[in-house]
């Protein structure tokens, strides 16, 4: 089968496969093919080192087909069901889980080193112990969440990441007050996602910042009352807050330098909501006198913030009654034979989202 393959981490391209086998079925297992699939930056951050994942490997972690087998022990699905690719399953019996804090489950982490596909010259993974970069995966049963009939294929895989994150921003971790100002530093799909939670929660002020012009006038479309580039939030700082700073300010860069952007123009006793997956060399700045002295909440927020399976269920009750707008983000589409040219349309900001259809 084809698969798109990051040979050694470092390099910007990948070279897409036809000898490639998905691996590790068997009881508690499904085989799933995968149907569309989105580009999140993510998959850049772990091709470029960013975020730790063993190489070589198949990116993607946001999909969403149907399932062609499923292993012994599996009851609650069967082949032909269409399921969206959980990256981050919760077990249910661990400390976190039975705190209701599924989303910080490390089970799902635990397959990051096991080699999802094999190829005649040796073992690859996959990312994040998925890697939907191809046209079948073999996930633990946990990792395939059913999906309604009416819900597309590439509507369902946006769901498996990117606007779960960015709307369980702010609708579970800052739980946005109505009539607040709220700030989003980053407006690609996820931040676009943070906005449209923003908007949800009725938010007064939502101020996108990006330095690409089309994104911000993407955001505009999306909620955002007002749109600037980097250089123009100081001005817009002063126009909305009258210098005092945001309410919320949502980071969805994931470096220190935006970070440290983002808590400067929170307002004392406000709330910064870190949704960037950064570097762990990359350090954020703070004196202890600041920390005190301006009171001002950091909360950082892991796949929405919430429980996975009741966010999905909840982006598509609001999908159906058109309070979110999903297709819009998708800005282009390719098959898996362009996923390069995917690639650079995210680094150079063209992109929201791509589809990769498989």
């Amino acid at each position: 089968m084809r698969a798109a393959v990051l040979h050694e981490i470092g390099q910007d391209k990948l070279e897409v496969l036809d000898d490639v086998e998905a691996v590790g079925f068997g009881p508690g297992r499904v085989r799933i093919r995968v149907r569309a699939t989105g580009l999140c930056h993510s998959d850049l951050s772990a091709m470029n080192g960013v975020l730790p994942q063993p190489a070589p490997f198949v990116p993607g972690h946001e999909g969403a087909g149907e399932i062609l087998e499923v292993g012994e022990g599996v009851g609650h699905l069967k082949a032909g069901d269409r399921v969206v690719v959980c990256w981050l399953p919760a077990c249910g019996a661990c400390p976190a889980c039975k705190r209701g804090q599924t989303e910080l489950c490390l089970a799902g982490f635990m397959n990051a080193g096991t080699p999802n596909f094999k190829r005649p010259g040796g073992d690859l993974f996959g990312f994040a112990g998925t890697g939907t970069f191809t046209e079948e995966v073999v996930v633990d049963a946990g990792c395939a969440v059913p999906i309604p009939d009416d819900v597309p294929f590439d509507i369902a895989a946006l769901i498996g990441c990117g606007v779960t994150t960015g709307l369980g921003a702010a609708l579970n971790t800052a739980d946005v007050e109505a009539g607040s100002s709220v700030a989003v530093i980053g407006c690609g799909g996820v931040g676009i996602s943070a906005i449209q939670g923003a908007r949800l929660k009725g938010a007064a002020e939502i101020v996108a910042v990006d330095p690409v012009a089309a994104r911000r006038e993407a955001a505009l479309r999306f909620g955002a009352t007002r749109a600037v580039s980097p250089d123009e939030l100081p001005d817009a700082k002063q126009q909305v807050t009258t210098g005092e700073g945001f309410d919320y300010v949502f980071e969805v860069v994931g470096k220190s330098a935006t970070a440290r952007t983002a808590y400067d123009n929170t307002r004392r006793g406000g709330t910064l909501v870190v949704v960037g997956a950064g570097a762990m060399d990359d350090f954020l700045q703070l004196n202890m006198f600041e920390l005190f002295f301006d009171e001002k909440r950091i909360l950082p927020s892991m796949y929405g913030g919430g429980d996975v399976l009741r966010s999905y269920e909840r982006t598509i009750a609001l999908w159906r009654a058109g309070r979110v707008d999903l297709a819009g983000l998708i800005t282009h589409r390719v098959p898996l034979t362009e996923i390069n040219e995917a690639l650079d349309q995210m680094r150079t900001g063209a992109s929201l989202r791509t589809c990769i259809e498989i």
